[in-house]
């Protein structure tokens, strides 16, 4: 039953590669949609739908975790016999100090990994689109006023903001821990979609909804934000290599999400103290972590390319 729903996984994740190229057909038809356009060259493009697969079969992986995996990832069932066994048939990916299965960490832990990076990319998506559509549309004094408030935040490493926060506030909530990575990621996507929507704000469409009476929201909300969206998503896709990378890091370093909760990063701090007698348990979190950032930055740029043909062009 387990093999079946291992297949199912693959199969949703083959199921997501069709749908973006079922979205795509029609794209070298006259008077195709920018959107089509962008999906049809999307579709063309070979890695970028490898990534796709590989992301979506890690969702589905997690998603359908309890499914995959006869042990719980923090149950302790032996805690002399069964602890620290290599990889076998009973345990693919081995055990840790604690008897526990690392697979099944590993599935779970994929759960905590990714919705926190996912929710955590979403929330700094919506904060950097609407304040650099605010500062874009504005423009003069009010554009230079936010646009020194960001380079200031830029001035600063991220992640020692992170761990100055982290090292207060231990323990940190897995909600708050989504919050504080998502607050402070937004910089950049503001700066993107605040050059956007100064390119966009004086066109000929903005200007004719002036002209009808338009308030500023409506003008901003209805015109300008959804001819930016491909900035926007582009941007979101991009970030969240590095907001997967982020989290693990925060792991690593004992300040994330704490254990027994697993995720790839607790995990692979917990073999980095013994690499060579436990090397299994670093080595599958490390793969993980790098076949996820490696998936989700080539999709990203497979998405600007596809959106944005030129940037394909440029050295």
């Amino acid at each position: 039953m387990r093999w079946l729903t291992w297949g199912a996984c693959f199969a949703l994740a083959a199921l997501a590669v069709l749908g973006v190229r079922r979205a795509g057909t029609g794209a070298a038809r006259p008077g195709a949609g920018p959107w089509t356009r962008a999906f049809g060259r999307l579709a063309a493009d070979r890695a970028s739908l490898a990534a796709l697969f590989t992301l979506a079969a890690l969702a589905a992986m997690a998603v359908l975790a309890p499914a995959l995996t006869p042990y719980d990832p923090t149950a302790q069932p032996d805690i002399v016999a069964l602890k620290n066994l290599p990889p076998s048939l009973a345990h693919p990916l081995g055990t840790d100090f604690a008897s526990r299965d690392v697979l099944a960490r590993m599935l779970f832990g994929a759960r905590i990994t990714l919705s926190v990076s996912l929710l955590a990319v979403l929330l700094s998506t919506v904060l950097g689109a609407a304040y650099g559509a605010v500062a874009g549309f504005y423009g003069g004094r009010i554009d230079g006023i936010m646009m020194r408030a960001i380079d200031t935040a830029l001035a600063v490493p991220r992640i020692l903001v992170l761990i100055a926060i982290f090292a207060i506030l231990q323990p940190v909530p897995l909600g708050a821990l989504i919050v504080l990575i998502g607050v402070t990621g937004w910089f950049p996507t503001s700066r993107l979609v605040r050059a956007q929507v100064l390119s966009l704000r004086n066109q000929d469409f903005a200007v004719a909804a002036r002209a009808l009476g338009a308030r500023d929201h409506e003008i901003l909300l209805r015109h300008l934000l959804p001819n930016a969206l491909s900035t926007v998503v582009v941007a979101g896709t991009l970030s969240l290599g590095s907001v997967i990378y982020l989290e693990a890091a925060l792991g690593y370093l004992g300040i994330g999400v704490r254990p027994p909760t697993p995720s790839w990063g607790n995990i692979l701090h917990e073999g980095a103290n013994a690499l060579g007698s436990l090397w299994w348990m670093a080595l599958f979190p490390g793969i993980a972590i790098l076949i996820a950032t490696l998936a989700v930055n080539t999709l990203g740029d497979g998405l600007r390319d596809a959106f944005d043909p030129r940037s394909a062009e440029l050295p």
